[in-house]
């Protein structure tokens, strides 16, 4: 696993065409904001089912991104 290090408006380009910006910070949790290609899946993985159903619901879900993310972590 690749761990970073990054600051409110820093991002990380994954591959040529994923751009993951960091947003805001408050207390526990991060805000991030994620740009990828509509073929890209980009899926919020929870440990409950509460926040994910949102997600869905809020139609945030683009192909392809987690695999992505993960394949251009291990490099």
């Amino acid at each position: 696993m690749l761990v970073l290090s990054r600051k409110r408006g820093e991002s990380i380009t994954i591959g040529n065409d994923v751009v993951v910006t960091i947003l805001e910070m408050r207390g526990g949790h991060v805000r991030l904001g994620l740009e990828a290609p509509k073929h890209v899946n980009i899926r919020r993985d929870n440990a409950t089912s509460g926040p994910r159903r949102e997600t869905e619901e809020a139609g945030a879900q683009v192909p392809g991104a987690a695999e992505a993310l993960m394949e251009h972590a291990s490099v």
